[in-house]
């Protein structure tokens, strides 16, 4: 038996690159075993992976996380959201799932907004606007380029639904990861028969929405995994809302997440509804919402400009005049999808320091456009906001953010929230407890709190005018149309 005070627990993430699973105390919050495998993913006009390596690195991940994973009493799975997984009548999956970021069912999406009442239609419907990520459209691009395989399907899940069902034998999804396909109708919390007629996708073969707190199933017999036939399985949910739970997120509290994109997301106890499409209106796994907004240009932007410059990330200094909009693969907020960078007030005295500083100030600054986005009206201001994500460690993005933003600045030592919030989930059927307050408990968003500093508003209005200025150029895109 490990060293645990109480039974343990496995949380899982199933992200687009890798399966990670931690088993965890359910009395202290300690990891005490984890593992890691590796998916493969499709390169070219699409991204697909076999979900079949889902379960397989599952299973890999559990063996190193020892005995540890033997004796855990429940399990939940977080996983990425958005991926069509289409499965036959024996389960088996009928062609690779496509990917939250294939993207070749933008015209479908496109298609869809117009056919269905335009974005205040889908908002009024959905919560959210749907673009090529959102699972309705990937179903509508697979009906009209591979019929063949629609008439093959027997059960559409998302790809945590996936491996919670070869776990429980039964076809379960929650409300968070269902809120971002587009067919779940956010005010009534049910599938959307109006949409669902309009693809064409039978109701029935959807899997069934657990409600918060609700056990999805037990492990069954025929499985080649370290569970005990009977561990509870908790309903799972999408990696964003998993990440919530995992820091205990109360209604209100901001979080910026700094990765290869941006994204800005806090719980609110209102059904967010933004018809420009902006801001997503996911639902959390809780009963609350989450709504999120993106930029397409964080950390992977920022250290290409470094690596233009021949600089380390870190060797910033002040930027004294000149504005870098790193929109190296357009936009998102602000929407301008066709943009490319652009650099304004370039001097003979101008250094390369300043042109990377410039570069982190024109990523934050989008950042913190979505997170206003996001935002209730009513939210406290002075709350620091939770930095996360692979750019939460470096110095240079904490302290743009902090001198952008005005607001203190937290940075969670906890890492794989998403991993930490399934088990949270799972350590909630065991105890009864709401899933966040037991991530509180075990002071998952613990972390450094860096003091607020006078906010540059002659940088944010500096930078705002540059955008302004150039938005006919930065519309029409780097290709002149």
């Amino acid at each position: 038996m490990s060293a645990a005070e109480g039974p343990l627990v496995v949380g899982v993430d199933t992200s687009t690159q890798s399966t990670k699973a931690l088993v965890v105390d359910v009395a202290t919050g300690q990891v005490v075993a984890s593992g890691q495998a590796p998916h493969t993913v499709t390169t070219g006009a699409g991204r697909e992976s076999d979900p079949r390596q889902w379960w397989d690195a599952l299973g890999e991940a559990l063996r190193q996380c020892g005995d540890a994973a033997r004796e855990a009493a429940a399990v939940s799975i977080g996983g990425q959201q958005h991926g069509l997984v289409t499965l036959d009548g024996h389960g088996e999956p009928v062609r690779p799932a496509l990917l939250w970021n294939d993207v070749r069912s933008a015209p479908q999406a496109r298609r869809l907004i117009d056919e269905l009442g335009g974005p205040k239609g889908w908002v009024e419907r959905t919560g959210s606007v749907p673009g090529a990520s959102f699972t309705v459209t990937k179903w509508a691009w697979l009906a009209e380029h591979e019929p063949d395989a629609v008439r093959a399907t027997k059960a559409v899940r998302l790809p945590h639904d996936y491996l919670t069902e070869r776990l429980t034998g039964q076809g379960t999804t929650d409300r968070g990861d269902a809120s971002g396909t587009g067919w779940w109708a956010a005010a009534a919390e049910s599938y959307d028969a109006e949409t669902l007629a309009h693809v064409g996708l039978d109701p029935a073969l959807l899997p069934r929405v657990v409600r918060p707190g609700e056990v999805a199933g037990t492990v069954r017999d025929s499985h080649d995994l370290p569970f005990s036939k009977g561990t509870l399985v908790a309903p799972g949910t999408g990696d964003n809302a998993a990440a919530a739970l995992g820091l205990g997120l109360r209604p209100g509290v901001p979080v910026l997440s700094l990765g290869t994109s941006g994204t800005a997301y806090a719980v609110s106890t209102r059904r967010p509804a933004d018809p420009t499409g902006t801001v997503a209106g996911f639902a959390d796994a809780q009963g609350d919402w989450l709504p999120l907004a993106c930029t397409l240009n964080c950390t992977l932007a920022v250290d290409r400009v470094a690596a233009l410059l021949n600089l380390d990330r870190e060797a910033v200094e002040p930027a004294s005049g000149v504005t870098l909009l790193p929109y190296l693969d357009g936009e998102r907020t602000p929407n301008l999808p066709n943009a490319s960078g652009l650099l304004h007030g370039l001097r003979h005295d101008t250094t390369g320091g300043q042109l990377l500083q410039a570069a982190y100030d024109g990523a934050v600054h989008a950042l913190l456009g979505a997170l206003n986005l996001v935002l209730d009206e009513d939210a406290d201001r002075s709350v620091p906001l939770l930095l996360i994500g692979g750019g939460a460690r470096g110095s240079a993005w904490q302290q743009t953010v902090r001198r952008l933003s005005g607001r203190p600045v937290r940075i969670p030592e906890a890492k794989e929230l998403v991993a930490l919030g399934a088990a949270a989930q799972a350590a909630g059927l065991l105890t009864g407890e709401d899933p966040a307050a037991v991530a509180r408990r075990w002071n998952t968003a613990a972390g450094p709190v860096l003091d607020p500093v006078e906010r540059d508003d002659a940088a944010l209005a500096r930078i705002s005018g540059v955008l302004s200025d150039a938005a006919p150029l930065l519309e029409r895109g780097d290709d002149g149309r």
